[in-house]
């Protein structure tokens, strides 16, 4: 059966399983969120910040298992509509890494702007979240995560490195660059092979990137203790520290 990527379908103990390293590579992702999620549970931050962060890992490792099993391996069965609930509960999970962070930056910006954003967050998602429903195109969903990783997750974590140095800021965005990659791969479909797409790229790039941001997520720290840098840098300075591994 051709799968809409074009990779061979495979057959186990008689049950046909669409695009087989695509599922594999989706389910890879939700590994590595599984993994996160427990080490942070184990690591228990306090704040509603890390509880936001543990509650992305755990949406998005539901959303991951959703997209490689009724996304891929079985749409032929199920059809495109179980597409959706992968993507929906997905587009949840950044919604939760949004507001984590803005949560984060709660002692260094305004009470008004924290408002402002939390506002924001909750708009865009049902707005986005509608459209996908209506239309059943995954381009929502893409505009969504470009939305809050890129104009909203990685601008606060910006600011954050900017202001006060933190090592998890600093991380995060880096991850957020790097885990761009993905896009190029999906939009470009660039692939090495029918068994090794562009979406098994794409998915191998998502799972580093999400072990990334796990490793922000530690090295944020508590809340509290979130101050701003004893001696204040240029924003040039900062894209060249964010840019190098220089501690």
């Amino acid at each position: 059966m051709t799968s809409p990527s074009g990779q061979p379908s495979i057959e186990i103990f008689g049950v046909l399983i669409m695009e087989p390293i695509v599922t594999l590579t989706d389910l890879l992702v939700t590994a590595v969120c599984l993994y996160a999620y427990i080490k942070l549970k184990k690591l228990n931050h306090q704040g509603s910040s890390h509880q936001y962060f543990r509650l992305y890992f755990l949406i998005m490792a539901i959303a991951t298992a959703f997209g490689g099993i009724t996304g891929h391996a079985f749409q032929y069965a199920l059809g495109l509509s179980w597409k959706l609930p992968g993507w929906l509960i997905s587009m949840l999970a950044v919604s939760a890494l949004e507001r984590g962070i803005i949560s984060f930056l709660s002692p260094i910006v305004s009470k008004t702007t924290s408002k402002v954003l939390g506002i924001a967050n909750v708009v865009e998602l049902l707005g986005f979240a509608v459209l996908s429903f209506l239309t059943l195109n995954f381009f929502y969903v893409q505009i969504h995560s470009a939305y809050g990783l890129g104009l909203v997750v990685f601008p606060l974590c910006f600011y954050a490195f900017w202001k006060t140095g933190n090592k998890g800021a600093k991380i995060i965005c880096q991850s957020i660059l790097f885990t761009s990659l993905a896009a190029f791969f999906y939009t470009s479909k660039a692939s090495i092979s029918p068994w090794f797409n562009h979406l098994d790229i794409s998915h191998c790039i998502m799972a580093f990137g999400t072990y990334l941001f796990y490793r922000g997520a530690v090295m944020m720290g508590d809340i509290s203790f979130i101050s701003y840098r004893k001696q204040e840098i240029s924003i040039g300075q900062t894209i060249k520290e964010l840019l190098t591994s220089q501690k």
